[in-house]
């Protein structure tokens, strides 16, 4: 994708209010012939203060499992962020575009008992109405291996 191409798309994306507060997503991962994997929910909460946040997210698969994981963001300027998580490898970069926003990360990802690094090129798209759409690449040595879609909604 060529994210220039949003620049000009509306509504535009604010990532610190987007996930100020609560938000409540739904997701599935697919691997890479299209087969859905996984299917879950997310509570997730978001906080600052100032341009420091924290985003907790609570993890309900449909299997009966549970992850959480807690993301460190910080707002650089309007159009970049920078983020952690105990399972990120290194800091996650946000650049936004228009009503887009694309995070570039490594992580180690659980599956079958085992923890694989691969690297994730991390979509939002910023919707009407509260709604964002979350479309993920999972990546390893630079061929995708999955993909997950998560619809997020703003809780008000």
């Amino acid at each position: 994708m060529t994210p220039e191409k949003y620049s000009n798309q509306e509504p535009k994306m604010d990532f610190k209010e987007y996930f100020n507060g609560p938000v409540q997503a739904w997701g599935i991962v697919q691997d890479w012939k299209g087969d859905v994997l996984q299917r879950f929910d997310i509570d997730m909460e978001g906080v600052w203060n100032g341009n420091e946040g924290e985003l907790r997210e609570t993890f309900h698969f449909y299997d009966g499992k549970t992850m959480k994981r807690k993301w460190y963001v910080t707002k650089v300027n309007d159009t970049y962020y920078e983020g952690k998580a105990d399972d990120v490898l290194n800091t996650a970069t946000g650049h936004i575009y228009g009503n887009a926003i694309r995070f570039n990360y490594q992580m180690e990802l659980p599956m079958n008992g085992k923890k694989y690094k691969v690297a994730l090129d991390d979509w939002m798209f910023r919707m009407n109405d509260g709604v964002l759409i979350n479309r993920n690449y999972i990546k390893k040595f630079g061929f995708k291996v999955a993909e997950f879609t998560i619809f997020m909604k703003k809780k008000n």
